[in-house]
């Protein structure tokens, strides 16, 4: 595991985290009152909040498993991982490829303190920790190199991550950077916010984030497709992340999009 141990001193209980926010969302339990205060203001303004975050995870889970399964991938690169919830994306890739490598990649203590469960991966397969920024990509492709290799595809997951990092801080160039590095054949996972859908509720519910100190942006259709620049979409394209892959009728849409390219 790289980075070194978390100072519970770095871990704020007075102001809420976005972390432990979603992880009151999922029903976990490594959360504080604080987080739960604002997740509740949250899930009043908008009452499908926790629903997005569980089918947010399910996006997740649905992705990686296509890859492995149909992609043939057998590195991930998890950026922005949060705390762990079960199944964990390694937990989906090596159910079916036990050899799967996974490197996992946050910068938040309370993340760090719970990595011995992201950790727990089979004998035939790598799981790793690396303690980075998302804004500092270069770092995270360093420190992935040494277990991913970076020459054979590999499956960037930025789940989740890019609405709490504005264009003016360098959303656009972190994803530029990580996709570049990668080999033909990786492919991008991505999920964000979107208030395409029911903008009043996701303009409170930012509202209420940035009275907490938590800035929130959301995306429309095309500026999510705009990461994507490059890339090969997979079907269904850029959508709800409750349509993508799943079967039966979805129940969305879900103010997250999602979508999986790949490098060609």
């Amino acid at each position: 595991m790289t980075g070194t141990g978390p100072d519970i001193q770095d871990i704020d209980t007075t102001r809420p985290h976005p972390a432990r926010v979603y992880d009151w969302f999922l029903g976990g339990k490594d959360n504080y009152p604080v987080d739960e205060q604002l997740g509740r203001q949250i899930a009043a303004i908008d009452g499908d909040a926790p629903k997005a975050a569980r089918a947010n995870r399910a996006f997740m889970r649905r992705t990686t498993r296509a890859l492995a399964e149909r992609g043939g991938i057998r590195q991930f690169l998890d950026v922005g991982t949060g705390i762990p919830t079960e199944p964990n994306l390694h937990q989906v890739a090596q159910s079916v490829a036990p050899d799967a490598r996974v490197v996992y990649v946050d910068n938040d203590p309370i993340v760090l303190a719970h990595a011995g469960a992201l950790l727990r991966g089979t004998p035939e397969g790598v799981t790793e920790y690396v303690q980075a920024d998302a804004r500092d990509p270069h770092t995270i492709l360093e420190q992935a190199a040494r277990v991913l290799d970076l020459d054979r595809p590999v499956a960037l997951s930025l789940i989740a991550l890019l609405h709490f990092v504005a264009d003016e801080d360098g959303a656009r160039d972190l994803v530029a950077t990580l996709v570049g590095a990668l080999a033909p054949g990786s492919c991008l996972v991505l999920s964000t916010m979107t208030a395409d859908f029911e903008p009043e509720n996701v303009r409170r519910g930012i509202a209420a984030y940035a009275a907490g100190g938590v800035t929130l942006v959301a995306r429309s259709h095309a500026e999510v497709g705009a990461f994507f620049t490059g890339l090969d979409l997979l079907e269904p394209g850029i959508v709800s992340v409750d349509r993508w892959g799943a079967g039966g009728e979805p129940d969305g849409p879900i103010s997250l999009y999602g979508g999986v390219g790949r490098k060609p």
